[in-house]
């Protein structure tokens, strides 16, 4: 459902946004791409927090509120221990902060796997809890019939194939996908299956550039790539990632900027200002 907003910014700082918007659907996205081909290639960005969702939203067709989080946010070695109650914490947060993208929220590890009821319980929650537009969920043959299950009961489904991070344990790690006849043919398979099922787009995970570009030629959707490639329909990254934040990231990931090493620079002239009493300053103490 498209809604549109006017905002004051004058009395509330929590939406800083004063022109007026109409928010993306997953309908508009789908249709971006006519004849296997895409209008224009897809901005994707995870966010986690009303603050990111307010400074991403302009320039994002498409805001992923990814169990990343728990990786980003909580310090997880993996997204496995993320709960449905933090994807729905912080999907809120997102919706709240944004007013053009699309939002997503991924559905976490044991919260849709068990049957398409499972599934729908916990969609119905994310939904209903959060305000978001659709749900992602990881696999492609063996969730087929679940993405079908959820989206012919009006719940829109990002499929998510090739490396998909919940399954690390049975993969053996993080491991680049579609290597081989045998391998290629899987993942072009799931997405197949995930696409007829009616995902109205798909995510396509660390894959080789081949696969990628076949997978993208192959279905009617949407292919949004990470570490997968330029050819793909869209693109995502976390946005922690592509702005510097942690020392350590994937090869797949560019650096836009170092946020993390000026975030230091700022602490350490803030931890300098103090020790040496000069701030806070006159402009800002209280005068009697």
């Amino acid at each position: 459902m498209s809604t549109t907003f006017t905002l004051d910014t004058a009395t509330d700082r929590a939406h800083p946004t004063p022109r007026v918007m109409r928010r993306l659907t997953p309908p508009t996205i789908r249709a971006r791409k006519k004849d296997g081909a895409i209008d224009r290639p897809l901005v994707m960005l995870t966010a986690y927090t009303v603050r990111m969702a307010q400074l991403l939203d302009p320039h994002c067709d498409i805001l992923l509120v990814g169990d990343s989080l728990g990786n980003v946010i909580y310090g997880f070695d993996s997204t496995l221990p993320v709960s449905l109650e933090m994807m729905i914490a912080h999907g809120g947060a997102v919706v709240r902060g944004s007013y053009h993208s699309v939002v997503i929220v991924d559905m976490p590890f044991g919260s849709y796997e068990a049957s398409a009821e499972h599934a729908i319980r916990s969609a119905t929650r994310v939904l209903k809890e959060t305000g978001c537009a659709g749900i992602k969920l990881e696999g492609g043959e063996a969730m087929a019939e679940t993405v079908a299950f959820l989206s012919a009961r009006g719940i829109p489904v990002m499929g998510h194939v090739g490396l998909t991070p919940q399954a690390v344990n049975m993969l053996g790690g993080h491991k680049v996908q579609g290597k081989g006849e045998a391998a290629a043919a899987k993942v072009l398979a799931d997405a197949r299956a995930v696409a007829e099922a009616g995902a109205f787009a798909m995510v396509i995970e660390g894959v080789v550039e081949p696969v990628a570009i076949d997978v993208t030629r192959a279905v009617p959707c949407p292919v949004i790539g990470i570490g997968a490639s330029a050819q793909c329909d869209g693109q995502v990254l976390v946005s922690e990632d592509m702005l510097g934040m942690f020392e350590l990231v994937p090869r797949f990931v560019r650096r836009f900027d170092e946020l993390g090493k000026r975030i230091g620079a700022a602490a350490e002239a803030y931890a300098a200002a103090v020790r040496a009493r000069e701030f806070p300053g006159a402009e800002q103490i209280y005068a009697p």
